[in-house]
């Protein structure tokens, strides 16, 4: 980032940079930048060591223990920390629901939850996406019924990112059938250790555990535990996808990304010159730098929204929809640089140790995985065919 940094703003990024030179380890930097597989406690360690400064939760209000960050700020505290080699925040609790809560939840809910999502003591998943609902959200079928003060509930939710490590699960549940899909749906908060949840992995193509399917069957949830009122439910959903798809554009990982990008770009290639001569290369490394700069000053706006509490969802579609192709892009020209040594998968390499002569230089081990599960980046927050519904309907034919 370069724009003209006023001496605070210049002290502050200071400050983030002696901080991640002191807590983000070379190894973590490494296994960061070279595409590794990371265990649970390598990101929880990283997100301790940031609610031990008091920055996990910036965004939130100050009287909910965020920072009084101003929009640059934050741009610069995700520049920095990716810079540095830190991990990706698991953003169920920060991002999603944390700020779900703050808004509509009661004080005793916000007095149960906040905490452990503050000090990243409690971690969350998402009960969203179902085997036959996933942009068409709406079509849920996952039911609570009501008994006494309790919700019985019945479903399968699907692709639920990290819930083999999360203790509570964030719910979407139909609680009236007879109405339009959107206007029955509720939101309760299930206790993952409760009888009748049942976690199952999904095996990607890397062999990778990260997502899974979860079934609720006849799970008891108190009343107590549904977030604002019974059947607003679809109100509280977007609120929490349009936080969602501002956090999905990433901008400071992509800038890592496009750093680490060119330094693998000036390498020479066993064929002869480095690819970053060849000027096509160059153009398409420059549109995505360019992309890149757009969409930080579209970030900023929208950031400057939020402050103000206008209505941006349009915006974060836009934000979403352009994170992505950048994202994708970039893994596209990463597997273009390292050419055959990005052809292989080898799973020997997204773990510590590594055979350079049987597989080529380490850092083109994560660029196979990294490309392929990029590939539903356009798809997960909403898919990026439905944002484009999203902007037409608000934005074009305004």
């Amino acid at each position: 980032m370069d724009m003209n940094l006023t001496a605070e703003e210049q002290a502050f990024q200071l400050e983030i940079r002696a901080f991640c030179k002191a807590t983000v380890s070379p190894e973590l930097k490494s296994k960061n930048y070279n595409g590794k597989r990371l265990e649970k406690e390598d990101v929880l360690g990283w997100q301790r060591s940031l609610a031990s400064k008091g920055w996990l939760t910036p965004s939130w209000p100050v009287e909910y223990g965020g920072c009084d960050w101003t929009p640059f700020q934050h741009l610069i505290f995700e520049e920095e920390v990716y810079r540095a080699g830190a991990p990706r925040l698991v953003v169920f609790g920060v991002s999603m629901i944390g700020p779900v809560l703050i808004q509509y939840a009661s004080d005793k809910m916000k007095e149960e939850h906040l905490p452990g999502i503050q000090n990243s003591t409690v971690w969350w998943c998402q009960g969203f996406s179902e085997p036959g609902a996933g942009s068409d959200l709406a079509s849920l079928k996952t039911k609570a019924v009501r008994e006494g003060d309790h919700y019985i509930v019945n479903g399968q939710k699907t692709w639920t990112t990290m819930a083999q490590h999360a203790d509570w699960i964030f719910c979407l549940v139909r609680t009236d059938s007879d109405c339009k899909p959107q206007a029955g749906i509720s939101m309760v908060l299930i206790d993952m250790k409760s009888p009748g949840v049942e976690v199952r992995p999904i095996k990607t193509m890397d062999g990778g555990h990260e997502v899974n399917e979860v079934f609720l069957d006849n799970v008891k949830v108190p009343v107590e535990n549904l977030v604002g009122e019974e059947n607003k439910g679809w109100t509280y959903a977007k609120f929490l996808l349009g936080n969602e798809r501002k956090g999905i554009a990433e901008i400071g990982l992509s800038k890592r990304r496009l750093d680490h990008l060119k330094s693998l770009s000036k390498i020479e290639q066993s064929g002869g010159a480095p690819m970053a001569d060849d000027p096509d290369f160059a153009r398409r490394i420059a549109e995505i730098e360019i992309n890149l700069m757009t969409l930080e000053m579209m970030n900023l706006r929208l950031l400057n929204a939020m402050t103000s509490g206008s209505p941006a969802l349009e915006e974060a579609a836009m934000l979403k929809i352009k994170g992505t192709e950048i994202q994708q892009g970039l893994t596209e020209l990463t597997m273009a640089v390292l050419g055959p040594y990005a052809a292989p998968f080898q799973p020997a390499g997204l773990i510590e140790g590594w055979n350079e002569e049987l597989a080529g230089p380490e850092y083109a081990a994560g660029a196979a995985p990294a490309y392929f599960n990029m590939r539903k980046a356009s798809i997960y927050g909403g898919s990026n065919e439905v944002q484009r519904q999203i902007i037409a309907k608000t934005v074009l034919s305004a």
